[in-house]
C-alpha cells in the first residue's frame, strides 16, 4: 500500500477522534488537557492541520496514550505484535463497557425508584 502525506493527516485526525470519543472528551476539554485552541482539535481532527512533535506529545500526553497509537490504521490490529493489539483490545472493552452503561441508562428502569 502506498500511503501519501494528506491519508497519514487523515489517518491521524480518524484516529485523534475516535481515541478523544472512546475516552469521552470533547474537543473543548481535549483542547484545554493540551494547551492548545479547540478549533485547532477540530481542524485536525478533519484532516485540515497536522502537528508538530511537540503537539503530537501534548495530545497523547492528555489523551494517556503512546504517539505511535495515532498512527495505527483501525483496520490493521491483526498484523499488531501483542502489545499494540493488547492496546487495542483494551479499547476495544471500553468501548463496549461505555455502549453498555449508555445502554442501561437509557433503557432499563432506574433501580432505586
Amino acid at each position: 500500500m502506498h500511503l501519501k502525506g494528506s491519508d497519514i493527516n487523515i489517518l491521524f485526525g480518524k484516529n485523534l477522534r475516535r481515541i478523544r470519543t472512546q475516552k469521552d472528551v470533547s474537543q473543548l476539554t481535549l483542547a484545554s488537557m493540551a494547551d492548545l485552541a479547540h478549533n485547532f482539535i477540530n481542524d485536525i481532527e478533519n484532516g485540515r492541520k497536522w502537528v508538530s512533535p511537540d503537539t503530537l506529545a501534548k495530545l497523547a500526553n492528555a489523551l494517556k496514550i503512546e504517539p505511535y497509537q495515532f498512527f495505527i490504521p483501525v483496520s490493521a490490529p491483526l498484523n499488531l505484535d501483542t502489545e499494540i493489539m493488547t492496546t487495542y483490545l483494551d479499547d476495544v472493552e471500553d468501548s463496549f463497557i461505555k455502549m453498555v452503561r449508555e445502554l442501561r441508562v437509557r433503557y432499563l428502569p432506574d433501580e432505586n425508584t
